[in-house]
């Protein structure tokens, strides 16, 4: 067997997603929940805008479910406690030696190190039950991750912070070099790219610890797209400046520098809580198309479109409100989760 996955820039056979369950993600009161459901929902209906989007479904939240997204979704029931799909869901990955067979990575989920708040252990059967939906099959791994901890050029590279995979919450004994052998196993990494860190926020009670999705990613082979905080009064202004000049110095798999592309952040710099994580590098990519976070900004949100479809010629992009995602600890990135197309093989 010969594991890779796909770029996300790779044609799709659908986009997963979970819906959301009560919960301490999902808020405190009716207002805070009816939020959350509204926003899960307008992702949905943008992604489905390019490609089909099935949804896990607590038995619990069906009836919502169905009334409130569109017939053209999917619902599969499940049992649902987390719903940040890129995290909880497998990782799907093709076999270049058998042509028309589907792959699902089942990384460790514990919530993101196992903290006190979080709900996990039922999102943690999320692969599993997804692998069995579409018939694909199981890569079982040993290794605690998040689909948000990754991501990969589709021809051997992939990007990985250290204090993700390395975390003693996850992965106690751990070293990059046991990481890299077990990205090279199921992914087909051939060259990981290790970032020293990621943003401020992300290291709050609730967040991941630094995950990469929020901070780079690769457009195209040898192209990165790079969170870009220009205001020195944010923390992020100077991790954002350590980061490209670390990132400057690193080859990729075929040994080539990246071209790194700057992904300016919205000018608002604080919220209730404190400085704020907002990126626009925490899109989804869909066949035709790709799906933005939107920050209330308008001159920001519009800039960043028009650099995303730059960086993505021929696809259009969309904007969702995502300020509720990142109230939450995420964005659009986090919620979904592609399943590449593999070509049917006829006798």
């Amino acid at each position: 067997m010969a594991w890779r996955m796909p770029a996300e820039t790779a044609p799709h056979e659908r986009t997963w997603m979970a819906f959301p369950a009560e919960g301490p993600t999902l808020g405190d009161t009716a207002a805070e929940r009816e939020e959350g459901y509204d926003t899960w929902t307008a992702v949905a209906h943008a992604v489905a805008e390019f490609e089909p989007v099935t949804m896990l479904v607590d038995p619990a939240e069906v009836a919502r479910a169905r009334r409130m997204l569109s017939r053209d979704i999917d619902i599969v029931e499940a049992p649902v406690d987390e719903f940040w799909m890129r995290d909880s869901g497998p990782t799907f990955v093709v076999d270049d030696e058998r042509p028309g067979v589907l792959g699902a990575v089942d990384w460790i989920f514990n919530g993101w190190g196992a903290p006190e708040w979080a709900q996990w252990r039922k999102a943690a059967q999320h692969a599993r039950i997804m692998a069995g939906a579409v018939g694909a099959e199981l890569v079982s791994s040993t290794l605690v991750n998040e689909g948000g901890g990754i991501h990969v050029d589709g021809e051997g590279t992939v990007l990985l912070t250290d204090t993700v995979q390395l975390d003693p919450r996850r992965n106690p004994y751990a070293d990059r070099q046991r990481v890299e052998a077990e990205m090279a196993r199921t992914i087909g990494a051939a060259k990981a790219v290790w970032l020293p860190r990621g943003l401020t926020r992300d290291y709050d009670d609730f967040g991941t610890n630094g995950h990469v999705d929020i901070v780079a990613t690769i457009v195209s082979p040898g192209r990165l797209l790079l969170h870009d905080q220009r205001d020195p009064d944010h923390p992020d202004h100077e991790v954002s400046r350590e980061l490209r000049s670390h990132l400057a110095g690193q080859t990729d798999a075929a040994g080539r520098r990246f071209e790194i592309i700057d992904l300016p952040a919205p000018a608002t710099l604080r919220d209730d809580e404190g400085f704020v994580d907002w990126s626009y590098v925490n899109h989804l990519v869909t066949n035709d198309g790709v799906v933005a976070c939107g920050f209330g900004e308008e001159k920001a949100d519009a800039a960043a479109r028009e650099i995303l479809a730059d960086a993505y010629p021929g696809r259009r992009v969309v904007t969702v409100d995502a300020r509720p995602l990142f109230d939450r600890g995420g964005g659009i990135h986090c919620i979904t989760q592609q399943q590449p197309r593999v070509e049917a093989v006829h006798p």
